[in-house]
């Protein structure tokens, strides 16, 4: 990963983006792109729709969503603590005492979420596992009116931003779910224009994964691909507690997971595989999936007539909090990986299963 590379990583991680307010890191990946992608056009929906090769007979859509989970403004009370709602699938437990970020007409408001001191609980609240709708935000308000004059409701609310790296070219931070899907899609597409790749590649950088697969519907049908792989976090196995006889042996490192099972097209997945195979630097780990996936790929296997779908997983640890940990290693070996991939696709080849 060169250092140009590495920096629009970091943006993307900085960048607020919460479910149906991703025009900031949309901003983030438009301006990164713009020097090698043919045409770059944002949907009514806001997917982030880059392009080479706009003009060619086969198109190929690589699909990563910007958004991630968060919480929105809902009420205010008369002490000027601010209520929240969920935007995506949250642990409750995992708010407990982080810091947040409130995104204003104004720019960042930073605030915490806690609860009562540990001394203060009896032995009933300290049992009870807490509910969202029972956290507040702080953000140092004397009471409603001075609130009200900085946050509005129905204000995004982050986790607080930041990368930090750890060891063995690890980093953590909240929405590396799916930042890392992101920059995968946009990277194969710089990799395979540079390859001087023949077919239309379409980079997307897709809205509202997070609450229900929306951007990669309305993406896909205004696309109309021929081919589809979609790029998106999955559960790594390497650490306590965690099923590998459900999920699988993955390992942060141990280079992107080729997913295979009904949402995927066999053929995709073979060829994704022997590409890998035919580089010896380049390591990928097999994942099985017996159901409709979860994420983008999903949505865009259904699209109109059916498309040849294929699903590549980023391992990551800790989904969902705010210490996701992703190996540099695997998205970069991702984006190489899916670059091999558009630049081995030809007007002949077929797809269709059998």
């Amino acid at each position: 990963m060169n250092e140009q590379s590495f920096e629009f990583f970091e943006t993307l991680l900085n960048t607020p983006g919460v479910s149906g307010y991703e025009e900031p890191v949309q901003s983030a990946v438009r301006e990164y792109a713009g020097g090698f992608a043919d045409s770059i056009e944002t949907d009514l929906h806001g997917n982030l729709i880059l392009c080479k090769n706009p003009d060619a007979d086969v198109r190929l859509m690589l699909a990563g969503h910007c958004d991630q989970i968060g919480l929105i403004v809902s009420y205010i009370d008369e002490f000027g603590f601010i209520y929240t709602q969920t935007v995506g699938g949250w642990d409750p437990q995992q708010l407990i005492g982080q810091r947040m970020t409130i995104w204003t007409k104004n720019g960042p408001v930073e605030g915490v979420i806690a609860r009562k001191a540990i001394h203060l609980l009896d032995d009933a609240e300290r049992k009870k596992v807490v509910k969202t709708k029972e956290l507040w935000i702080d953000i140092g308000a004397t009471d409603r009116e001075q609130a009200e004059s900085i946050v509005d409701i129905g204000d995004s609310v982050t986790l607080e931003l930041g990368m930090t790296r750890l060891q063995n070219n690890l980093v953590t931070s909240p929405a590396t779910d799916n930042r890392t899907g992101v920059w995968v899609a946009v990277e194969a597409m710089r990799i395979a224009a540079e390859a001087g790749v023949k077919i239309g590649v379409y980079a997307v950088s897709t809205v509202q994964e997070e609450i229900g697969l929306r951007g990669a519907r309305t993406a896909a049908f205004s696309i109309d691909p021929h081919v589809g792989v979609a790029i998106d976090v999955t559960h790594a196995t390497d650490c306590p507690k965690v099923d590998k006889n459900q999920l699988g042996d993955i390992k942060l490192g141990g280079g992107p997971v080729v997913v295979r099972g009904p949402n995927v097209n066999q053929k995709v997945n073979a060829r994704l595989h022997e590409l890998a195979a035919a580089k010896d630097e380049l390591s990928v780990q097999a994942s099985a999936l017996g159901r409709a996936a979860p994420n983008d790929s999903n949505a865009i296997q259904v699209n109109r007539g059916g498309v040849a779908t294929g699903l590549i997983g980023i391992p990551n640890r800790y989904m969902h909090s705010a210490v996701e940990v992703i190996s540099l290693d695997d998205i970069a070996n991702a984006a190489i990986l899916l670059a091999d991939f558009a630049c081995s696709i030809k007007s002949a080849d077929e797809f269709v299963p059998g």
